[in-house]
């Protein structure tokens, strides 16, 4: 008994000890941070098969919430349980969180000044064509059949025409599968059932919009609260398919043009943080919650849009494999996925109107654009880089 014990509190320290390293080391994104995992976990330490890693990695895929968390949290609940799930999670989320939290107090105190400046000038449209170079690269994968591609394209102008970002997602997850029935019942008149889909989605979008409106005039009287915050990140937090990245839509539509809690440049800011800092780039919220209300606003805003996480792989985890096998929900899978790449391009639209206003802007979004798609560098190094040729361009 004794043995068992002290075999449980080694395998807890032992995920404590990976996760808390990779959370202080893991640039880069998803795709890399799953990586790195794989080298420990498999090759290294040999806790998974390969194959059992394969099928986590697809799970993950199938509930809202950042990839790379949520793979560490399963990874804990397999090795240590409940304890493990827990601890292996926040070992993984902290260190961003803490460099999140120093950083947006720096930001607050000297964000605005002379010095700071030129290096947020080059940041900004780097921050663009990492958006972008996401979108091209998950784009290959996401767009499977014409279907779906165009899904994707009625999300992206969707988006761009102003409608609700999570209404949008889900119903282009709920297109995927009324196609997939439509082409499981090998009907000849698909694009007749697209254009009556769609047509029907639209006037649900322009519906809710509506209300939308209406709910966000009454919050903008009422003000900024900490129980609204935590609200608007929890919702973020339980439908946010896809990349993290996505998560730049969500913020522009809710934060930026629903409430105005943030402007356009400080959203940029937000994002290049995520960027700069390991980790998952959903930390990006506690930047966004301290600027909002200080550190009880990070607090809050970290908490709530990371909880839904550890809940849904707590209760998805024993039924994985059924879920991966149903058609139905790979169809919704796979419609959700191009959806949220549709709104990762509307928010390189919207951004890049905004923000490329001179030579400078473009010169440095295109050397990102070509740097991230010819030689493939990660996100860290193109921000890095921005943020150096601004300085140079703005003080030559």
């Amino acid at each position: 008994m004794n043995n068992n014990n002290q075999k449980n509190k080694n395998s807890i320290v032992e995920l404590i000890k990976l996760f808390l390293k990779l959370g202080t080391i893991a640039f880069g994104g998803p795709a890399a941070h799953i990586a790195m995992m794989e080298e420990e976990v498999v090759r290294r330490r040999k806790w998974l098969t390969r194959e059992h890693f394969l099928d986590l990695v697809g799970a993950t895929n199938l509930i809202p919430g950042p990839n790379s968390t949520e793979m560490a949290i399963h990874i804990g609940y397999i090795r240590g349980g409940l304890l493990g799930l827990v601890v292996s999670g926040l070992s993984f989320i902290l260190p961003a969180v803490i460099i999140t939290c120093v950083i947006a107090w720096i930001y607050v105190r000297f964000g605005a000044i002379p010095e700071v400046a030129p290096f947020l000038f080059g940041i900004k449209p780097a921050v663009i064509s990492v958006i972008l170079v996401a979108v091209i690269r998950l784009g290959k994968t996401a767009a499977k059949n014409t279907q779906l591609v165009t899904i994707g394209f009625a999300v992206t102008l969707s988006s761009l025409m102003g409608i609700n970002e999570v209404l949008a997602l889900l119903c282009g997850g709920v297109a995927g599968i009324i196609l997939h029935w439509i082409k499981k019942s090998e009907s000849k008149k698909v694009s007749l059932w697209i254009i009556s889909l769609f047509s029907q989605l639209w006037g649900i979008f322009k519906d809710s919009d509506a209300k939308a409106a209406v709910a966000v005039s009454v919050a903008g009287i009422a003000g900024i609260s900490l129980w609204k915050l935590g609200l608007f990140f929890l919702k973020v937090g339980s439908v946010l398919y896809g990349s993290g990245y996505v998560l730049v839509a969500f913020l522009e539509g809710g934060l930026v043009k629903d409430y105005g809690w943030l402007t356009q440049q400080q959203l940029l800011d937000a994002i290049a943080i995520g960027q700069f800092t390991p980790g998952p780039v959903l930390s990006t919220a506690t930047f966004v919650g301290y600027i909002v209300s200080g550190m009880p606003g990070a607090i809050v805003s970290t908490v709530a849009i990371f909880l839904p996480s550890f809940i849904f792989v707590l209760m998805l985890n024993p039924v994985i494999p059924r879920l991966r096998s149903s058609r139905i929900m790979s169809a919704f899978l796979d419609a959700v996925n191009i959806s949220a790449i549709g709104l990762m391009a509307a928010v390189v639209v919207n951004l890049a109107g905004s923000t490329l206003t001179d030579w400078r802007t473009i010169f440095i979004a295109a050397g990102a654009a070509i740097a991230g798609i010819r030689f493939k560098l990660n996100a860290a190094w193109l921000v890095a880089g921005g943020a150096a040729a601004g300085w140079l361009l703005r003080v030559i």
